[in-house]
């Protein structure tokens, strides 16, 4: 199976269960549950439509014969400047690991928030996501100690950010 028989278009509401699907299978996977303060444990989890239609928001999902199978977006950081978004919730189920998907949707998501006017993007991500954290790293995200903003995510140790 190619790259091209995976298709990325923005979500739609009809997507929120498949895509809340997903986020909580690849969770369940990495042992990251929503007492930890995980995706997870996000009150909009399934209603993602509805939170990235908003101005200054996108979100994409990523299917496979029919199928949503992954998804990421962006949106403007919470509790941060208003020149700073924030890549969220990037998702990917197994058959859609491994094939340059994450690169692409993650690029397609910083080329919307230069669109946008952002001047960085941020993220927060843990350890056991070795993939994710190279990807980022690979993308021009650095490390940073501090937390910026408000997102709840007490756990998510490994906080990077990308000057656009």
């Amino acid at each position: 199976m190619s790259s091209e028989e995976f298709i990325s278009r923005e979500i739609t509401a009809e997507d929120n269960p498949a895509i809340a699907n997903v986020i909580r299978q690849v969770s369940a996977e990495y042992g990251l549950t929503a007492d930890k303060g995980y995706t997870v444990a996000d009150p909009n989890l399934d209603a993602l439509y509805q939170v990235y239609s908003q101005p200054g928001h996108i979100y994409w999902v990523v299917e496979y014969q029919g199928r949503v199978v992954g998804g990421g977006g962006l949106a403007p950081l919470a509790g941060g400047t208003s020149d700073t978004c924030e890549l969220q919730k990037m998702y990917f189920l197994p058959v859609a690991r491994g094939k340059g998907l994450a690169k692409k949707l993650a690029i397609q998501a910083l080329e919307f928030a230069q669109q946008q006017g952002y001047h960085q993007c941020y993220l927060e991500t843990t350890s056991s996501l070795t993939q994710a954290i190279g990807l980022y790293e690979r993308l021009g995200f650095k490390h940073i100690d501090q937390a910026m903003g408000c997102t709840g995510h007490v756990d998510c140790e490994v906080r990077m950010l990308k000057i656009l």
